[in-house]
Formats: C-alpha cells, sequence, structure tokens
C-alpha cells in the first residue's frame, strides 16, 4: 500500500501557503530573418571557418499581474574576410505564468530562468535556418544568463552613479 507521505503539499492539500509556480504558457516566433546576400558563392568550400558573430539581448514585458511575455533575441553574422556568408536573426518569445516568488526574485526570474527554459528552442530555429540556408547548421554554445543578468546590473549600476556625479 503506497504512504501518503509523498503527497504534494500546499494548496492541493488545503495549505494556503502555495507553492511558488513558474509555468510556460506559450512559445512563439516572433521575429525570423535570415540572409545570404553573397549565396550561391557564399556556400563554396573555404580553408578555414568563418568568424562568426552573435550577439544575444532578454526583454520582459508584463502581460497582467502574474504573466509575462519574455523575448529572447539572438542575432549571428558569419563573415569571411570582408564577405558577409550568412545573418541570421531571431527573436523568439515566450508567455510566462509566475505566482509565489518574493518581488526581489522577480528579475532574476524573468532574465535567467525564463529565457534559459526558451534556449534550446531558439537553438535549434537557428541551427535549422542556417542549414537551409545552405551552410552547416549553427550550434550555439550553451548561455550564461545569471553572468548575463549579473553584467548588465552592473552596468546600470555603473551608469547611474554617471548621472548622479
Amino acid at each position: 500500500m503506497a504512504s501518503n507521505d509523498d503527497a504534494p503539499t500546499g494548496a492541493a492539500n488545503g495549505n494556503s501557503n502555495a507553492q511558488p509556480t513558474l509555468n510556460v504558457l506559450a512559445q512563439y516566433v516572433k521575429d525570423l530573418s535570415f540572409e545570404s546576400p553573397g549565396a550561391p558563392n557564399s556556400l563554396r568550400g573555404r580553408d578555414k571557418a568563418p568568424g562568426i558573430a552573435i550577439n544575444v539581448n532578454v526583454n520582459a514585458n508584463p502581460l497582467s499581474d502574474k504573466q509575462f511575455d519574455v523575448n529572447l533575441t539572438l542575432n549571428a553574422k558569419a563573415s569571411f574576410d570582408q564577405e558577409v556568408l550568412f545573418n541570421v536573426e531571431l527573436v523568439y518569445g515566450g508567455v510566462f505564468a509566475i505566482s509565489g516568488f518574493p518581488q526581489e526574485h522577480m528579475l532574476p526570474i524573468l532574465f535567467i530562468e525564463c529565457p534559459r527554459l526558451l534556449f534550446p528552442f531558439a537553438r535549434q530555429i537557428i541551427a535549422e535556418a542556417t542549414r537551409n540556408g545552405g551552410f552547416p547548421p549553427l550550434m550555439l554554445d550553451p548561455i550564461d544568463f545569471a553572468q548575463m543578468f549579473q553584467q548588465k546590473l552592473a552596468e546600470d549600476q555603473a551608469a547611474s552613479k554617471v548621472k548622479v556625479s
């Protein structure tokens, strides 16, 4: 016979202390662009790998008190010498229901945890777009969203000190 010791706690048991929740309500491609301005010449083989510049940005907007739209923007530009081989831009969004967290945890959840959940799907879209464009699939390395968030906070603090002076 099963023990009831493993039963969930919180609202399901009539306890008013509900557990914090983070749910993905929807995921979507907001914007996708792939350009290969030099095709078909840009598709020829080369002796060395092209340079690839990658930019990442995260934005979050409230939809209601407990729902947020988080957008992960990825730009990747491959070039060889002065020739642009391809440029791919993706804005991948998710709608998240977030409740039960202290207010001081909301920014880290929105700018670290939410994009961390979106990233594998956005990475796959980038890989497929570059492959469909005739190039080897661009497999983006994992992104440290916590480090990005800390860097953004430090930049914002530095900017606020400059404005005060």
